[in-house]
């Protein structure tokens, strides 16, 4: 603590003049305020502890005020209360001296503004803790929005994120009402988050990604990074025009169809998470401006989330389960989705799912309202202390977010109409053959892993034999049980060995050609399972035969 001593005191201090003792003593910070003032200490007016919790993450600075937009979000860890409160925080900044701004394009980009572009305006665009933006116009005329990140702010950011590692370890061991929560765990993953944003290279990565999914759809424009004038401290970017997305007098002035605006919105959402895998994690409306004709256009990546095949396929089993209704199912499937997985009263969480169900049973996909059956789940969860994981959380505050966005635009929409299908299709595709073939593939490979790294760990096994020797010591008639096991072990290995062979043919030739394996399916799998059907009742034969008393 002693090296970051005055943060620490600024810290405690603040959170004692907003009367947040409880937060005092959680986080071992008590020490630093001898006399910690009570609920309202430095308010004349009666704020609840949300409020209190609000005034004092702005009053400390950028990391804070983007940790609380971030638990904002996180409906799996706080109360609708202390969740509404802090997604209320603005990020505003002083905008930088005009100086400051061509000093460091200098040193970014090696000339001044003037020099690189045909116009630069030094007033910024907007101003937040980490960047501000300019407006700006290239030399073939194309408009240009130039992010520039404060200087010092990384520094800041860097020992604020330490603090609160630290900070997050001692509220662990002391504060027996998160005992369940991975708060180590919540602070790592706030700390990758907020780091990402400190990087506009990968923010231009990002954004080039997007416009790589979105190729082929004229509905949605991504902004086009010019890479020449760009470094992690620096971003160049196509400018975006048009009108603000909650601006709907001038859209229907413009005469946009604002229910197929709404639905469109909506289906790029859902192909961001079912078909790529990579999604826009903060698409609030100061994100998205409608072009003539009703042209999307998105812009602010630094934050985005990803649906690797770990997630896809839990979030396919959880669909599945509620298609099907099925409360065992979805309370096995929360619980593989949850990064804990201790319940305390299991019976009651899976009453609490059963419950769940029946709200919805009888329904189609499309009808169900989702943001209640998120909502619905993510109680579920906060009540049996069962945490998400980071991209799941910042996928289901991307799905409520588009459901709002939705419902502004066009008071009847129903995103369950949207999401359905894809959602459908997923998790079907749970049961397909096709899915069916990538496990056995992947079985195969497996095994084949096994069977390669096999002869080095003998030989390492060998080599201690031989350095140091090994003492065996039997009685003759343990000799024949011990032969009759590795009889068995070895009639094993060689049905093993050719099941991997078979699901690695079929994984392989699954990858291959996928006409070829619709064609040879039915006789290569019946093949397969005859042959492994035959070996079975050979082995079962012989473990009887062995079995039988002479």
């Amino acid at each position: 603590m002693a090296n970051h001593l005055e943060r620490y005191r600024q810290v405690a201090e603040t959170l004692s003049g907003h009367g947040l003792a409880w937060l005092l003593d959680a986080t071992g910070l008590e020490r630093l305020v001898p006399f910690p003032r009570g609920v309202g200490g430095r308010q004349h007016t009666p704020l609840s502890s949300a409020e209190h919790l609000r005034l004092a993450l702005a009053e400390l600075g950028p990391t804070f005020i983007k940790l609380g937009q971030v638990l904002s979000t996180r409906s799996d860890l706080l109360p609708a209360e202390f969740r509404n409160e802090l997604a209320k925080l603005q990020d505003d900044a002083p905008a930088l001296p005009a100086g400051t701004v061509e000093e460091l394009i200098v040193q970014e980009l090696g000339a001044l503004p003037t020099s690189l572009f045909a116009a630069f305006d030094s007033e910024p665009l907007a101003c937040a803790s980490i960047g501000q933006a300019h407006a700006a116009t290239s030399t073939d005329g194309t408009e240009l929005v130039v992010k520039i990140r404060r200087p010092g702010v990384v520094r800041q950011i860097e020992e604020d994120l330490e603090i609160l590692q630290n900070l997050a370890a001692q509220a662990s061991r002391r504060w027996a009402g998160v005992e369940d929560y991975d708060l180590m765990g919540i602070a790592a993953e706030f700390s990758l988050t907020l780091r990402a944003e400190l990087d506009y290279l990968q923010e231009g990565r990002s954004a080039e990604r997007f416009s790589v999914n979105f190729a082929g759809d004229e509905g949605i424009h991504i902004p086009q990074i010019f890479w020449d004038f760009t470094t992690s401290r620096v971003l160049t970017m196509e400018r975006i025009r048009g009108i603000k997305v909650s601006d709907l007098e001038a859209l229907d002035a413009a005469g946009i169809d604002r229910r197929d605006l709404a639905k469109r919105a909506a289906g790029a959402a859902a192909k961001m998470i079912f078909e790529d895998g990579f999604f826009h994690a903060d698409p609030h409306p100061g994100n998205l401006f409608i072009q003539d004709g009703g042209r999307i256009g998105l812009i602010d990546f630094g934050m985005v989330g990803k649906v690797d095949e770990k997630l896809r396929a839990q979030l396919g089993l959880l669909l599945l389960a509620l298609v099907r209704h099925d409360p065992d199912r979805v309370t096995a499937a929360l619980l593989d989705l949850a990064t804990s997985h201790q319940v305390t009263e299991p019976a009651r969480l899976q009453h609490d799912v059963v419950s769940l169900i029946e709200l919805y049973e009888g329904k189609p996909l499309a009808e169900v309202p989702v943001v209640r059956l998120i909502q619905e789940t993510l109680a579920i969860l906060r009540r049996h202390h069962l945490q998400l994981p980071r991209e799941m959380a910042m996928l289901l505050k991307m799905v409520l977010m588009t459901e709002g966005l939705g419902v502004l635009l066009d008071p009847t929409f129903q995103l369950g109409e949207v999401l359905a299908p894809y959602a459908q299709r997923l998790a079907v595709d749970r049961l397909s053959m096709a899915a069916f073939a990538r496990k056995l593939g992947k079985a195969g490979s497996d095994a084949v892993e096994l069977g390669l790294d096999l002869p080095g760990q003998l030989r390492h096994l060998l080599a201690i034999v031989d350095r140091d020797g090994v003492e065996v010591h039997l009685r003759a008639a343990e000799l024949e049980p011990l032969v009759e096991r590795m009889e068995r072990i070895g009639n094993r290995l060689v049905v093993g060995m050719l099941t991997a062979a078979f699901i690695r043919g079929v994984g392989e030739l699954t990858a291959a050609d996928t006409s070829r394996w619709q064609k040879w399916q039915r006789p290569l799998l019946g093949s397969g399972l005859g042959v492994l059907g035959s070996l079975s009742a050979y082995l079962g034969w012989t473990a009887l035969r062995k079995r039988r008393p002479r």
